[in-house]
């Protein structure tokens, strides 16, 4: 949810129906993928009971589709390693964070990259602003959405959104990002139009949503700002904030490469 320009603006993706997104991509037929855990919100349940859905909207990190102001100094294969990296580091954050659901909204097809715990969801078509509103709309109560740009998250910095107390007086959870978006947003009732015509990849982008919805009259808490992944500068300070990280690992590893050239 950088807002940077958006390398996916153009990208060609299966129309879905409205306010629901379809099955993982390669199951037309809505059968599910091998290694995936894939399944639509029915309204069952247990999805109206106690808990957060944990919702993760992604692109699959494929060369010359992703982080494409990576390059230069990264060649296109590297870019789509560093986007693979703070994935894979986004997924398993996700993984101990206390979610009812774990969703991911997946722009392409699962790879490695994808641990066992996830259900997987196709994006829709359309804008950023569009896609983010119809996986909102396939959840059903509190969800908090985050994306992959930001691999330094953790349990610790989400935890305000996600423990049992956090939707008290509150109906929305936000976090802001240094480049003007967001790199968070929690709803205690997903409502698609509070994200649909929100101008997205602006500087403003943030700010826009963030009054979006207070000008609905939601109670909105704030969450630590976080920088995304865009830039090979953002790309290093990241790295130097979760130096531990597969990305920071991955950074460090191609930037000896690159320095080497």
């Amino acid at each position: 949810m950088s807002a940077a320009p958006h390398e996916d603006a153009h990208a060609t993706e299966t129309p879905s129906g409205p306010g629901r997104l379809n099955s993982v991509p390669g199951s037309a037929d809505g059968r599910p993928v091998a290694g995936a855990d894939v399944r639509t919100d029915t309204g069952s349940r247990a999805a109206h009971g106690d808990g957060t859905t944990l919702l993760i909207i992604a692109k699959e990190p494929v060369p010359g589709r992703v982080k494409t102001r990576l390059t230069p100094p990264y060649t296109p294969a590297e870019a789509a390693a560093l986007a693979e990296a703070s994935l894979a580091d986004t997924l398993h954050a996700a993984l101990a964070m206390p979610a009812r659901r774990r969703v991911l909204a997946l722009d392409g097809h699962p790879g490695p990259w994808l641990p066992p715990g996830f259900e997987v969801v196709r994006q829709c078509d359309g804008g950023l602003d569009k896609r983010l509103a119809a996986a909102f709309a396939a959840c059903r109560g509190a969800t908090v959405l985050i994306g992959m740009d930001t691999p330094q998250v953790t349990p610790a910095l989400l935890a305000p959104a996600l423990s049992p107390g956090s939707w008290h007086d509150c109906d929305a959870w936000f976090g802001p990002a240094a480049d003007g978006g967001f790199w968070a947003l929690g709803l205690a009732e997903p409502d698609p139009e509070l994200l649909r015509g929100v101008p997205m990849s602006t500087a403003t982008t943030g700010a826009a949503q963030r009054r979006r919805l207070t000008d609905a009259g939601l109670r909105v808490r704030d969450l630590p700002m976080l920088r995304d992944v865009d830039t090979a500068e953002d790309a290093a300070r990241v790295a130097a904030d979760a130096p531990g990280g597969r990305f920071a690992r991955a950074l460090a590893r191609l930037s000896s490469r690159t320095t080497a050239r």
